[in-house]
């Protein structure tokens, strides 16, 4: 059962082997959840979220509760906010405005940076991200009301940069689609990033959009590895589905890019030239890539993870991660928090231009447009005569 503790649990945390001298410690690893109970996502634990007054374990009292806990199943509660467009001043991405359709993310990337997020809803980035959905159905009128107001002034929205806004539940709840239908009508920009295959069912707006300079779209690509995929991002697309899905979308119009985003190293960054190679033949004509982050509550649950399916590597990967980030475990500085910095950051950003110079990708970048735009009339606004 659960139940607020303060006092030392029946059975403490597993504890990390030391580290070297001068390395920042390891903290212990949080209670892991029962396996059945978290079949199909991606975190190990659920500790309470980090503005919580109690912190809430499960542990084993004698009756053996814990064994008549249920799986953790996935809930969607409604998101009321007023608006809908996200607005930033971060100097080191090229935009300054976006829409999260859904809060937390069924596909349970464990890298997820946004889990920290679910904390200022007063629930736990670990699977409680996963299985605490909430969702924004008044988004696409919200849109349409802000898009309306006078002072508007139209810049690519992006979508998807937080969570992912074709993950599982947008298949019956269709908030993506309505928004991408009030971008069209609107003749305004939009950029999504996404690691789902559902983005094509979407094909008829966004080829409709990019034939006018208003849509582009970036696949997430992390590993061509299905196992490591199951295991690191286990209800998002599988790898073939991903690249099949860039093929669609580039024989459609619609300027493609893949991201080979988070780059892991020792876990996945030998797979970088691969990955390049399959999505440039699949049609992409852009790439990028992000450098693993692991802010706040992040790293612990990237740690748990590592240490549960790959315990031989967890010391390498973190010294490697230490060395590209000034010998933390992160760096938030602008500028370089995407790509590390040092030798290690330097040859994965070598290798990676490389390929691209190899491959012809970033030869031309897609550019979108605003010359489209057409404000939309707010209710009981009168039409011009001209």
């Amino acid at each position: 059962m659960s139940r607020a503790s303060s006092h030392a649990l029946k059975h403490p945390p597993v504890k990390l082997p030391s580290e070297p001298a001068g390395a920042t410690p390891f903290p212990e690893l949080a209670v892991a959840i029962d396996r059945e109970r978290r079949r199909g996502r991606g975190a190990q634990s659920n500790a309470s979220g980090r503005f919580e007054a109690e912190v809430r374990v499960a542990f084993d009292d004698g009756w053996q509760s814990l064994e008549e806990l249920p799986p953790f199943k996935t809930t969607i509660s409604l998101d009321t906010s007023r608006k809908v467009i996200a607005r930033n001043d971060s100097p080191d991405i090229g935009f300054d405005r976006s829409i999260n359709p859904y809060r937390g993310c069924e596909h349970g990337c464990t890298y997820c940076f946004a889990r920290p997020t679910h904390a200022y809803l007063g629930h736990s980035p670990g699977l409680d991200f996963e299985s605490k959905l909430y969702a924004k159905p008044d988004a696409p009128a919200l849109l349409e009301k802000e898009l309306a107001a006078p002072g508007y002034e139209p810049k690519m929205i992006a979508i998807g940069t937080n969570t992912d806004p074709y993950q599982p539940i947008e298949r019956d709840m269709k908030i993506m689609r309505g928004i991408l239908e009030t971008l069209e009508r609107a003749g305004h920009p939009v950029g999504i990033v996404t690691k789902s295959a559902l983005v094509t069912r979407d094909i008829d707006i966004l080829a409709r959009m990019a034939k006018r300079n208003l849509a582009k779209v970036a696949l997430s690509v992390t590993t061509l590895d299905p196992k490591l995929a199951r295991s690191m991002e286990p209800r998002a697309s599988t790898p073939p589905k991903r690249l099949e899905a860039i093929k669609l979308l580039a024989d459609a119009g619609i300027p493609t890019t893949v991201m080979v985003a988070p780059v892991i190293p020792a876990l996945n960054d030998s797979e970088i030239e691969r990955i390049l190679d399959a999505a440039a033949h699949a049609g992409a004509k852009e790439a990028s890539y992000v450098m693993l982050r692991l802010p706040l509550e992040v790293r612990d649950l990237f740690r748990e993870w590592l240490m549960a399916n790959f315990p031989d590597r967890y010391r390498h990967v973190f010294t490697l991660i230490r060395d590209m980030r000034g010998g933390r475990d992160y760096d938030s500085q602008w500028g370089t928090r995407m790509k590390g910095t040092g030798p290690m950051a330097w040859m994965i950003g070598r290798r990676f231009e490389i390929a691209c110079e190899k491959l012809g990708l970033n030869k031309r970048r897609a550019k979108l447009t605003t010359d489209h735009f057409a404000r939309p009339k707010r209710n009981g606004e009168q039409l011009s005569l001209f």
